[in-house]
């Protein structure tokens, strides 16, 4: 089906404004009374050599692991930047530095929980201990805690997801 220059002009300007196909196959129904499928929708879109925009990205929100950092008080001390250290180097000099550095951290040789593709218990620096897994996606949890409601330090907490990172490394997971 061929177009009038002017129905022409308005597909392109709906392209440039990042409308969808079935966003234009609507408005050529309702503004021109013209109807296309969708698959001739693409076909005309292709034969003006128009090139449909990328819809952008959508943010999971329930993804913790890929929010951004929450920006740090006024007056408190920045971090380096990045490149001051090598690559895979960003945390090693202030692990020595912990002051909560006692975790101890235990791996399952055989993982038996289902879904799971690592588990094994853990000791913080206050004696709290717990059971940890990982999951098939890659997401630490605990499945038990001797302490109902803990928390540990946020020093704890570093420790053993270094500990846990560099165990998991060494494993090949």
């Amino acid at each position: 089906m061929s177009l009038t220059p002017e129905q022409s002009a308005a597909v392109s300007t709906w392209v440039a404004s990042g409308d969808n196909l079935s966003v234009i196959q609507k408005k050529l129904r309702e503004e021109f009374q013209v109807a296309m499928t969708y698959m001739d929708v693409r076909f005309l879109v292709d034969d003006l050599n128009l090139q449909l925009k990328d819809a952008p990205a959508k943010v999971d929100t329930s993804d913790v692991s890929k929010t951004q950092p929450k920006a740090a008080p006024a007056g408190a001390a920045t971090p380096s930047s990045p490149s001051d250290q090598p690559p895979g180097e960003d945390d090693l000099a202030d692990e020595a530095a912990l002051p909560g550095g006692s975790v101890i951290l235990d791996v399952d040789g055989v993982t038996l929980i289902p879904g799971a593709i690592a588990s094994g218990k853990v000791t913080f620096s206050d004696g709290v201990t717990g059971k940890w897994i990982i999951d098939n996606q890659g997401r630490p949890g605990f499945t038990e805690i001797s302490q109902p409601g803990y928390r540990p330090t946020p020093e704890d907490a570093k420790s053993f997801m270094n500990q846990l990172e560099a165990e998991l490394q060494r494993r090949g997971l």
